[in-house]
């Protein structure tokens, strides 16, 4: 299924779509398409990014890489263009994790202003150190700036994955909940916040995030 825009009224959801939800070429494409709706609606609203069933992203195409090394500087751009988008992006945003948030789609959730974990089942996980592709400096310093020290540190050297329960301890995400309830805890999130001045938000986000941008465009470095 492709990444689908859904809307409730003044709340936008993107839906990432129903399998692993890798950053594939076509999903990469779909994703950009999906966010351009967002900005070229005029009414004031908020955005929740969620997945479908057992993932919210696995990250990263790794099948797609090992075919075209050669494409590797360009595809990561591509990818971290994302993520730039969505950390300026002039709506209030929130991930509703609802399973697996792996590599790149744990970046995703990092990129939203709030995150909203499933408590029971999924798990936030940075692998890099443990399938040998190291943080690029955009990479890093998005982690970094969007997690505590002691998260980075849990995460990032470790490759180790963490549920609900722990993330919350960690502040990684700012809620566990059940997995009925994880949208709707979401959107309790960015629902007070509907009807902020776009662009007054955009260049709050754009100076939050100035040390983090740059680096993200910059790919590979």
């Amino acid at each position: 299924m492709s990444a689908v825009l859904t809307r409730d009224g003044a709340i936008a959801t993107l839906t990432l779509g129903t399998d692993e939800n890798r950053f594939t070429l076509p999903f990469i494409d779909e994703v950009n398409a999906r966010i351009d709706e967002v900005l070229a609606d005029e009414e004031p609203t908020a955005l929740i990014v969620t997945g479908s069933g057992k993932f919210f992203s696995n990250g990263l195409d790794v099948e797609y890489l090992g075919a075209n090394p050669d494409k590797l500087g360009w595809y990561i751009t591509e990818v971290q263009k994302i993520f730039v988008r969505l950390l300026t992006l002039p709506v209030p945003t929130v991930a509703a994790v609802n399973g697996h948030a792996y590599g790149a789609g744990a970046m995703v959730a990092l990129s939203c202003d709030y995150r909203v974990m499933r408590a029971d089942r999924g798990f936030f996980c940075l692998p890099e150190v443990n399938v040998g592709l190291p943080f690029t400096p955009g990479m890093a310093a998005l982690c970094q700036g969007r997690m505590t020290p002691q998260a980075a540190s849990a995460t990032m050297p470790s490759g180790q994955r963490y549920g609900g329960a722990d993330c919350v301890r960690l502040l990684i995400v700012d809620a566990a909940a059940p997995e009925a309830e994880v949208l709707s805890t979401a959107k309790g999130f960015v629902e007070p916040l509907v009807g902020k001045n776009r662009d007054t938000l955009g260049t709050i986000k754009n100076g939050m995030y100035s040390s983090i941008v740059p680096l993200l465009l910059a790919g590979l470095g």
